[in-house]
């Protein structure tokens, strides 16, 4: 098989860690925030938000229906940053070294469209990528088959040709039936691993 023609990072626990729960810990407490998860479904509101919902409304129309978390809630918003974070230094040298080497590389994320506008400025490498399909933009999340439709349809890449990356397993396999080279991202080692495999990267390159 030849190598792949573009690769395509998701982003979340990929090029940047994704952990609410991490934040909320450190700023209501652990068994706050339990109770606060097990009440309020905010990973449902976010995922509103990376279909495409204004953030900054949702949240606040969430806490305004939770008035007894409204504090909490609205945490999302204001420390929305520090949830997105730590970057992960591995894989956006990897992201690099297949820039710098001619391979296309692109992004498919859920991710809300005035959130990433917002991390574009605080992570220049969000910028790095010659096309980003954005959730938000294009009113669909993974692992809905259309969002891989819509990428082919755009790219006008043959499904076979394109190796992607992601951290969830349902992303994943909804890309495998589409007929996509995957590879489940549990480390910015076994990614590198994976690229010197496909023959895009040397192992020097790909820093191993």
């Amino acid at each position: 098989m030849s190598r792949p023609q573009a690769v395509i990072f998701d982003i979340g626990n990929v090029l940047a860690e994704w952990h609410p729960e991490r934040v909320y810990d450190r700023l209501i407490g652990r068994a706050r925030r339990e109770r606060l998860f097990a009440e309020i479904d905010l990973h449902w509101m976010n995922a509103l938000i990376d279909t495409g919902a204004p953030f900054r409304d949702t949240v606040q129309a969430w806490a305004d229906d939770h008035p007894e978390w409204s504090a909490e809630i609205q945490l999302w918003h204001d420390r929305w940053i520090e949830m997105f974070s730590p970057v992960i230094p591995g894989a956006v040298r990897l992201l690099d070294a297949l820039r710098a080497k001619g391979v296309p590389v692109f992004a498919l994320t859920n991710f809300g469209i005035d959130t990433f506008a917002y991390a574009r400025t605080q992570y220049d490498f969000l910028n790095h990528f010659d096309r980003a399909y954005v959730s938000g933009e294009m009113g669909v999340i993974k692992p809905d088959p259309r969002i891989y439709e819509m990428v082919e349809a755009d790219c006008g890449l043959p499904p076979e040709s394109l190796l992607f990356t992601d951290d969830r397993a349902d992303n994943i396999a909804a890309a495998d039936r589409r007929g996509w080279r995957t590879h489940q991202f549990e480390s910015w080692q076994g990614w590198a691993r994976r690229l010197v495999a496909e023959e895009l990267l040397t192992e020097k390159e790909a820093g191993l």
